[in-house]
């Protein structure tokens, strides 16, 4: 199935590893321009030079958001103006990826605000597009009841509700808006390969919940994120995917 991404320009923030760097990877793949970042300058020469082997433009930096919001707004452009323009934005960003899911300031810093001057920077490019999509990652955390309270986790939820109120907003510009909510998700070097190490017994119970009887891998996110950002998905907008196995257990309609 053709996706319509050749020569669409991607910016995703926090791409050299896990779900990040599999949902950039499968945007290249399809012929995709992109633009990426990540804390680690390490990662994002490798992450580089593994994207260009499919032929398009590629743009990533280190960049970490404790530079702070003017520093993300001068990099937002930055991508932007590297690929001439911007067709989908998938912020990923997030406390989780930090190890800081109990901050509550951070998990608003990151994770909703992130979200929020992006629109604010690249709202225009995403007009111009003619098929502007941006798909954010929210988590099953945000859905349901998850380990303790934390600001993770009621955060997340609002970046829902503010994700369905930017589709309606945007909708008459051309730019479609929808969510995706994974849930546990394991990686190598990933927060579940550590808590196996260091608290086996939520490892387990967590694994048990999988009503498909296993763990699921950053590519399997992938591919719905790059999905629901694509022009096969062009009547889409303002819908919430859950991929999570089956571990959430509420009724969804």
């Amino acid at each position: 199935m053709d996706l319509g991404l050749k020569g669409k320009k991607v910016i995703l923030t926090g791409g050299s590893r896990g779900i990040g760097r599999a949902t950039v990877e499968l945007f290249a793949a399809e012929g995709a321009d992109v633009a990426f970042c990540s804390r680690n300058a390490e990662q994002v020469v490798e992450t580089a030079a593994a994207l260009a082997v499919h032929g398009g433009k590629v743009f990533g930096s280190a960049f970490d958001m404790e530079s702070g919001h003017d520093a993300y707004r001068a990099w937002l452009m930055q991508a932007r103006d590297a690929l001439g323009g911007c067709d989908i934005f998938v912020p990923m960003i997030s406390t989780s990826g930090a190890g800081a899911t109990g901050d509550w300031q951070k998990s608003l810093d990151y994770d909703i605000m992130g979200l929020a001057i992006g629109v604010e920077v690249l709202e225009d490019a995403l007009a111009a597009s003619g098929e502007g999509s941006i798909v954010v990652t929210a988590s099953t955390a945000g859905v349901e009841t998850f380990i303790v309270p934390q600001g993770y986790n009621a955060l997340k939820g609002a970046l829902l509700v503010h994700a369905g109120q930017l589709s309606q907003a945007l909708g008459a510009k051309g730019i479609r808006v929808n969510s995706v909510s994974p849930g546990p998700i394991r990686f190598p070097g990933g927060n579940w390969e550590a808590i196996e190490g260091v608290m086996p017994e939520l490892y387990a119970a967590t694994q048990a919940q999988f009503v498909l009887g296993r763990w699921g891998g950053p590519e399997e996110v992938a591919r719905t994120v790059v999905f629901l950002a694509s022009p096969a998905s062009s009547f889409t907008t303002g819908t919430n995917v859950v991929i999570d196995g089956g571990y959430t257990k509420r009724v969804q309609f």
